[in-house]
Protein backbone atom coordinates (compact mmCIF):
# COMPACT_ATOMS: atom_id res chain seq x y z
CA UNK A 1 0.00 0.00 0.00
CA UNK A 2 1.64 3.37 -1.06
CA UNK A 3 1.82 6.47 1.05
CA UNK A 4 0.23 9.32 -0.08
CA UNK A 5 2.40 12.42 -0.10
CA UNK A 6 1.43 15.90 1.04
CA UNK A 7 3.19 16.90 -2.33
CA UNK A 8 0.74 14.58 -4.48
CA UNK A 9 -1.95 16.63 -3.19
CA UNK A 10 -0.42 19.87 -3.87
CA UNK A 11 -0.14 18.85 -7.43
CA UNK A 12 -3.77 17.89 -7.74
CA UNK A 13 -4.69 21.20 -6.03
CA UNK A 14 -2.28 23.02 -8.52
CA UNK A 15 -3.64 21.20 -11.39
CA UNK A 16 -7.15 21.97 -10.70
CA UNK A 17 -6.60 25.57 -10.92
CA UNK A 18 -4.33 25.42 -13.97
CA UNK A 19 -7.04 23.23 -14.88
CA UNK A 20 -9.02 26.11 -14.34
CA UNK A 21 -7.36 28.68 -16.37
CA UNK A 22 -7.01 26.62 -19.35
CA UNK A 23 -10.84 25.72 -19.13
CA UNK A 24 -11.31 29.85 -18.98
CA UNK A 25 -8.55 30.37 -22.23
CA UNK A 26 -10.23 27.74 -24.11
CA UNK A 27 -14.19 29.34 -23.66
CA UNK A 28 -12.72 32.15 -25.05
CA UNK A 29 -10.74 30.89 -27.98
CA UNK A 30 -13.80 29.28 -28.98
CA UNK A 31 -15.80 32.83 -29.10
CA UNK A 32 -14.01 33.71 -32.03
CA UNK A 33 -16.14 31.59 -34.11
CA UNK A 34 -18.82 33.73 -33.15
CA UNK A 35 -17.95 35.68 -36.05
CA UNK A 36 -18.43 32.94 -38.45
CA UNK A 37 -21.75 32.00 -37.00
CA UNK A 38 -23.18 35.72 -37.46
CA UNK A 39 -21.15 35.72 -41.35
CA UNK A 40 -23.45 32.85 -42.18
CA UNK A 41 -26.57 34.18 -40.81
CA UNK A 42 -26.40 36.82 -42.43
CA UNK A 43 -25.57 35.46 -45.66
CA UNK A 44 -28.51 33.02 -45.09
CA UNK A 45 -31.22 36.17 -43.89
CA UNK A 46 -29.78 38.93 -45.66
CA UNK A 47 -27.47 37.57 -48.64
CA UNK A 48 -27.47 40.83 -50.84
CA UNK A 49 -25.69 42.30 -47.63
CA UNK A 50 -22.52 40.06 -49.21
CA UNK A 51 -22.59 41.40 -53.04
CA UNK A 52 -19.74 41.77 -54.54
CA UNK A 53 -18.62 44.65 -57.30
CA UNK A 54 -20.45 42.52 -59.84
CA UNK A 55 -23.22 42.77 -57.38
CA UNK A 56 -23.73 38.73 -57.53
CA UNK A 57 -24.62 37.17 -54.45
CA UNK A 58 -22.40 34.51 -52.54
CA UNK A 59 -24.36 31.16 -53.24
CA UNK A 60 -27.36 29.90 -50.34
CA UNK A 61 -24.83 27.04 -49.60
CA UNK A 62 -22.31 29.00 -48.04
CA UNK A 63 -24.07 30.50 -45.36
CA UNK A 64 -25.07 27.64 -44.45
CA UNK A 65 -21.25 26.35 -44.39
CA UNK A 66 -20.06 29.12 -42.55
CA UNK A 67 -22.69 28.74 -39.54
CA UNK A 68 -22.70 25.17 -39.10
CA UNK A 69 -18.86 25.16 -38.69
CA UNK A 70 -18.83 28.33 -36.95
CA UNK A 71 -21.94 26.61 -34.35
CA UNK A 72 -20.36 23.35 -34.56
CA UNK A 73 -16.98 24.87 -33.37
CA UNK A 74 -18.24 27.14 -30.56
CA UNK A 75 -20.22 23.93 -29.31
CA UNK A 76 -16.91 21.55 -29.02
CA UNK A 77 -14.71 24.59 -27.86
CA UNK A 78 -17.48 25.41 -24.93
CA UNK A 79 -17.42 21.40 -24.42
CA UNK A 80 -14.22 21.37 -23.92
CA UNK A 81 -14.12 24.30 -21.54
CA UNK A 82 -17.07 22.56 -19.18
CA UNK A 83 -15.51 18.86 -19.38
CA UNK A 84 -11.85 20.85 -18.29
CA UNK A 85 -13.36 22.90 -15.38
CA UNK A 86 -15.05 19.15 -14.33
CA UNK A 87 -11.83 17.05 -14.28
CA UNK A 88 -10.50 20.17 -12.54
CA UNK A 89 -13.08 19.45 -9.44
CA UNK A 90 -12.81 16.34 -10.22
CA UNK A 91 -8.64 16.29 -9.48
CA UNK A 92 -9.50 18.20 -6.33
CA UNK A 93 -12.14 15.67 -4.93
CA UNK A 94 -9.85 12.83 -5.88
CA UNK A 95 -12.70 11.09 -8.28
CA UNK A 96 -13.12 9.91 -11.21
CA UNK A 97 -9.91 8.64 -12.35
CA UNK A 98 -10.37 7.67 -15.64
CA UNK A 99 -12.48 10.86 -16.69
CA UNK A 100 -9.64 13.20 -15.41
CA UNK A 101 -7.18 11.00 -17.47
CA UNK A 102 -9.03 11.00 -20.65
CA UNK A 103 -9.34 14.90 -20.56
CA UNK A 104 -5.77 15.50 -19.26
CA UNK A 105 -4.62 13.35 -23.21
CA UNK A 106 -7.25 15.77 -24.47
CA UNK A 107 -5.75 19.14 -23.46
CA UNK A 108 -2.78 18.01 -25.26
CA UNK A 109 -4.74 18.84 -28.35
CA UNK A 110 -4.87 22.68 -26.88
CA UNK A 111 -1.50 23.45 -28.29
CA UNK A 112 0.80 24.89 -25.88
CA UNK A 113 -0.56 25.42 -22.81
CA UNK A 114 -3.19 22.58 -23.02
CA UNK A 115 -0.03 20.49 -24.06
CA UNK A 116 1.94 21.36 -20.86
CA UNK A 117 -1.13 21.07 -18.33
CA UNK A 118 -1.91 17.61 -20.13
CA UNK A 119 1.57 16.19 -19.98
CA UNK A 120 1.97 17.22 -16.17
CA UNK A 121 -1.49 15.60 -15.20
CA UNK A 122 -1.30 12.59 -17.05
CA UNK A 123 2.32 12.37 -15.00
CA UNK A 124 1.03 13.13 -11.49
CA UNK A 125 -2.08 10.44 -12.10
CA UNK A 126 0.27 7.48 -12.87
CA UNK A 127 1.47 7.98 -9.86
CA UNK A 128 0.85 4.78 -7.67
CA UNK A 129 0.11 6.94 -4.78
CA UNK A 130 -2.05 9.20 -6.64
CA UNK A 131 -4.04 5.99 -8.11
CA UNK A 132 -4.35 5.10 -4.55
CA UNK A 133 -5.93 8.14 -3.67
CA UNK A 134 -8.39 8.56 -6.36
CA UNK A 135 -9.43 4.33 -5.46
CA UNK A 136 -8.36 3.66 -8.76
CA UNK A 137 -7.51 -0.12 -8.89
CA UNK A 138 -5.00 -1.21 -11.80
CA UNK A 139 -6.37 -4.59 -12.95
CA UNK A 140 -3.15 -4.88 -14.70
CA UNK A 141 -0.70 -4.44 -11.77
CA UNK A 142 2.36 -6.67 -11.37
CA UNK A 143 1.65 -7.23 -7.52
CA UNK A 144 -1.81 -8.97 -8.56
CA UNK A 145 -0.32 -10.70 -11.08
CA UNK A 146 2.33 -12.16 -9.22
CA UNK A 147 -0.83 -12.94 -6.50
CA UNK A 148 -2.71 -14.74 -9.14
CA UNK A 149 0.22 -16.88 -10.07
CA UNK A 150 1.09 -17.74 -6.43
CA UNK A 151 -2.29 -18.93 -6.34
CA UNK A 152 -2.53 -21.23 -9.26
CA UNK A 153 0.77 -22.52 -8.14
Amino acid sequence: MAEIKKEDLEHLRLLSIFHYVIAILAGLFSCIFIIHLIIGIVAIVSPETLKDEAGKTPPAFFGWIFAVIGAAAILMGWTFAICLIVAGRFLVRHKHYLFCLIMACLSCLFVPLGTLLGVFTIVVLMRPEVKELFGHQDKHSTQDYRIKQEGLS
